[in-house]
């Protein structure tokens, strides 16, 4: 059994590679500056300590017994000196592996040339690399250009564009070459390098089959989400306008996708076939990992607990609710002082001939609309007057879960310029019971952004007095 210390497990990357490890029966050892955030996301061998990744006391005692040590920190979020603050945690964290006797270290970097790189968070990746191999130790650095997965900040950022911009205008870096690869092919890599043979150290340039620009991953992130983009390429937005360009656009990308941007002038393709060589992993072409990346946001949804995400002493609301990933959600909350059973049963009976709590000429004038677009509107009913089943169809809705007496969601089969959810979770709170009410959209372009803050105002007024009158209808069963 291999012990392994595993940094930036709270991070994207290190967070996907964290099970797969313990599948592989590995003993991990997890340094986290936020160790909470971690809760519930570990097997039971896995050990999890609180400690900052540039603290020589805390990396000492994190390296203390390890064999393989994974280095997945970076600072460019933490502030403009990135590249002086990646330098110093890179050597201290070297100084205490080899003090502990760690046997190997494993890094991921950045592709590109060394040679010709022109931008700072390029050159720092391949300076961290450096200073890692200075160490001595058996070093395995992989180099990587952009990643497409689930909750990749690069991968985020190319959809964020597609999504919000029917039009862009396509600066000259959209055309520099890249390699993108798979988030699940990144991990594959990244697990297998604990069994390679010792060799030294030794750099590893890793990337799926396709080499493409930029702008073609955008353009197979439109096909797929079935999204018509015009894009017109100009030779005079440099990195830096594109950058202010982005903060326009994406405000809340605009502090690391500026120093990303920059990077984008550098062709990051692979040069070497020593991946290929010395690992059994077949990467997946740019289709296929965006296709899985949309599937693995799917399934983490259907795994998402709105009540977990909530924050029921100080939650933010705020026009047109809060982005969760590419979501966007109205969550509310009501305490009443009732079992479990009866909130649960209060939820069971909405729709159907008992309407829906409030305001149901309007969910009728919703259904007539959406009859004469083609879809189902409003006059399916239920199956059953008073209980649900999943597969079940509601009215206009069809029903996704139905864990009684927790959980009731339902998908929306009405005509909308994306997909839809109504979600009740039901929480049992000091004798009393909290019910989560919870729209999510997932909205498909600007049409569907546009649908979704234009109909907010009717939200706040029929979605508040709904849940307003499941709680009268819960005390009313009692």
């Amino acid at each position: 059994m291999t012990r392994v210390l595993l940094t930036g497990a709270t991070g994207y990357v290190g967070g996907v590679l964290l099970p797969e490890l313990e599948r592989r029966g590995h003993r991990v050892r997890c340094l986290a500056r936020r160790p909470g955030k971690l809760t519930g996301k570990t097997g039971p061998e896995t050990e999890v300590i609180a400690g900052d990744a540039t603290d020589p006391t805390d990396l000492a005692r994190a390296c203390a017994g390890i064999d393989v040590a994974y280095w997945l920190v970076h600072s460019m979020e933490s502030g403009v000196d990135f590249e002086r603050a990646d330098r110093a945690a890179a050597e201290q964290f070297a100084l205490a592996a080899k003090a502990a006797g760690v046997r190997r270290l494993i890094y991921l970097g950045g592709l590109g040339n060394d040679d010709d790189l022109l931008s700072a968070h390029l050159r720092s990746r391949h300076e961290v690399g450096a200073i890692l191999r200075d160490s001595g130790l058996d070093v395995v650095e992989f180099r990587a250009s952009i990643v497409i997965g689930a909750g990749s900040f690069s991968f985020d950022l190319v959809r964020t564009l597609v999504e919000r911009l029917p039009v862009m205008i396509c600066p000259a870096w959209l055309a520099t070459p890249t390699q993108p690869i798979a988030i699940a092919d990144v991990v594959a890599y990244l697990a297998a390098a604990v069994e390679l043979p010792a060799g030294g150290p030794r750099i590893f340039e890793i990337g799926g089959p396709d080499k493409v620009s930029y702008g073609a991953i955008m353009q197979e992130y439109a096909r797929q989400r079935g999204l018509r983009r015009l894009m017109i390429p100009v030779p005079v937005l440099t990195p830096r306008l594109s950058s202010l360009w982005l903060k326009l656009v994406t405000p809340r990308y605009s502090k690391v996708g500026r120093k990303l941007i920059d990077g984008l002038k550098n062709p990051t393709v692979v040069t070497s076939d020593a991946a290929r060589r010395e690992f059994a992993v077949v990467p997946r072409g740019l289709a296929d990992a965006i296709r899985e990346a949309g599937d693995q946001e799917d399934r983490d949804f259907a795994g998402q607990r709105w009540a977990d995400f909530a924050d029921l002493e100080d939650l933010p609301h705020r026009y047109g609710g809060v982005a969760e990933g590419s979501r966007l959600v109205d969550h509310r909350h009501a305490v009443v002082a009732v079992t479990p059973e009866r909130a649960f049963a209060a939820i069971e009976r909405i729709g159907g001939e008992h309407g829906w709590y409030a305001f149901d000429w309007l969910w009728q004038l919703r259904g007539w609309m959406d009859r004469a677009v083609g879809g189902p509107g409003m006059g399916r009913g239920r199956r059953d007057p008073d209980r649900l089943g999943t597969g079940d169809t509601l009215d206009c809705w069809r029903v996704d879960v139905c864990d009684r007496p927790r959980r009731l969601r339902l998908a929306a089969e009405m005509k909308l310029p994306g997909r839809g959810w109504l979600e009740f979770e039901v929480v049992p709170r000091d004798g009393d019971v909290t019910i989560h009410q919870t729209a999510v959209f997932d909205p498909r372009g600007l049409g569907g952004l546009a649908y979704w803050y234009s109909i907010w105002p009717l939200h706040e007024l029929v979605f508040r007095r709904m849940l307003a009158g499941i709680v009268r209808q819960a005390v009313r069963c009692g």
